[in-house]
């Protein structure tokens, strides 16, 4: 019987083979011992070396780091490639159990061109063409007016208010000593009114929130109420010594500001109409216009001051909020933000050329930027930040602003006369001018409204801004 112990000696020798006893001479090649100092340390050496590990007999000659990283190269270089692509094969099985779909080589090939769609597939998917070539955000603004009107014997007057656009999409306008109405929808053109007197005009005009009744100011110093669904007057009211320039609408409070310098807030519900006077102003009260909350009341005059007004305070005092001297010229141009509180937009006129931005709550001027021309009205984009601006002399041109970076995004011309009056349709998306030209012109420049769904995110988006600054 053979030996077991010389079995077992030679057993390692076969698994190891030749790449082992190669690797053993170059691990003897390299171990350098130490210096010989005697006979004793030289019997010591070689006993240390009988009692070592057979496979490996002195560790202290071995770079551990080599070895680490040859036996990694190795098991890399050992590794079956045709592995991968059974892998590849049973997960694409797993994954998509139609036949046709396995054979196309685009799936798990990612570093490949994803696969042109078929002709028909467009067809049968037509969410995919808009998905493909998404629509511009650039929003086409047309330079010319969708229409054209008419309007003869309108006064070229800087400091009067002739024009208003109501809720139920009727236009008013006063020619000389007559209001007419023209009906956006029909196109239909009715007289409304004529003063009784040829030395009488209408000096402003202001629709109530309910597109029913219009407010009236004269020359002669009063205010009118009329019901434009019946054609009658429904009452006349009094209180100003001089015409009656500008008006605006807080619900039933209906403020009146005049050559006198005053302005009288009026209940058109009650006999006794004057509830207060808010005097501050020294010369003709040319801009009024209420706050979209009804708590505060803009004025702007002649006297190249804007005030601001508190509607809680106005009843009991005429103690104005906020005086503001920075115009130097006539304020008639005024506009509130609808999209951000506290925000009014004020426009000068010849010598001042100046549109400013005024935070209300403070009364801290945001930003001025000079316009080179006769500020003569504002309308603000209800859709989007933008703002509309109307001059004077030289180019006579609307201007739409992009807020609050104030880039010139259009400039419209066409009338060859200062444009005095801006109003805006029920639906924010066009605006009207009245020009010294004598004429009316429609404009296309706000765009279409939003969709209800990019409202309601539009909204939720503001919302959730709104809600991260609660300090």
């Amino acid at each position: 019987m053979r030996n077991f112990r010389d079995m077992w000696s030679r057993q390692p020798t076969k698994r190891l083979g030749s790449e082992f006893r190669e690797r053993q001479q170059l691990a003897e090649l390299s171990f350098s011992p130490p210096p010989i100092l005697s006979s004793q340390s030289s019997s010591c050496r070689t006993l240390r070396r009988t009692q070592g590990d057979r496979f490996i007999p002195n560790r202290s000659a071995m770079d551990l780091d080599v070895a680490h990283f040859n036996l990694l190269r190795e098991a890399k270089e050992n590794v079956d490639a045709n592995l991968t692509e059974k892998y590849r094969k049973k997960l694409a099985e797993n994954l998509f159990h139609d036949v046709e779909v396995l054979q196309t080589p685009k799936i798990l090939a990612f570093h490949k061109k994803p696969p042109v769609p078929s002709p028909g597939a467009a067809a049968e998917h037509p969410l995919t063409e808009s998905f493909a070539s998404p629509p511009s955000r650039i929003r086409k603004i047309p330079q010319s007016p969708d229409r054209v009107l008419d309007a003869p014997e309108l006064l070229d007057d800087y400091y009067l208010n002739l024009l208003d656009w109501s809720c139920k999409n009727v236009v008013a306008v006063a020619l000389g000593t007559t209001v007419y109405l023209w009906h956006a929808e029909t196109g239909a053109i009715e007289q409304l009114m004529s003063t009784r007197h040829e030395d009488d005009y209408i000096s402003s005009i202001s629709w109530a929130q309910d597109g029913r009744h219009i407010a009236l100011g004269l020359n002669s110093r009063e205010v009118q109420l009329w019901d434009t669904s019946r054609i009658c007057q429904v009452r006349k009211m009094v209180g100003h010594s001089g015409r009656v320039s500008s008006l605006a609408w807080n619900q039933t409070i209906l403020s009146s500001g005049g050559r006198d310098s005053h302005i009288i807030n009026h209940d058109v519900r009650v006999r006794d109409h004057v509830t207060s006077h808010l005097i501050g102003h020294c010369q003709e009260v040319c801009g009024l216009k209420w706050s979209p909350s009804g708590h505060q009341l803009a004025s702007g005059g002649n006297d190249n001051l804007l005030y601001i007004w508190d509607a809680a305070a106005s009843a009991s005092s005429a103690v104005h909020l906020h005086r503001l001297e920075n115009h130097q010229a006539a304020v008639k141009a005024l506009a509130w933000c609808p999209f951000q509180a506290n925000l009014l937009a004020s426009g000068g006129g010849t010598a001042d050329r100046c549109i400013k931005f005024w935070n209300t709550q403070s009364g801290a001027c945001i930003n001025s930027i000079d316009t080179y021309s006769q500020v003569c009205a504002l309308q603000w984009n209800r859709h989007q930040k933008e703002l509309l601006s109307s001059h004077g002399f030289s180019r006579n041109q609307l201007i739409l602003w992009k807020y609050p970076s104030m880039s010139k995004l259009a400039e419209l011309t066409g009338h060859t006369a200062r444009v005095l009056h801006l109003a805006q349709n029920p639906d924010g998306t066009t605006v009207v001018s009245a020009a010294a030209d004598e004429t009316l012109r429609f404009w296309k420049v706000f765009g279409a409204a939003p969709s209800p769904r990019k409202a309601m995110i539009s909204e939720a988006g503001d919302l959730s801004l709104r809600s991260i600054n609660i300090r």
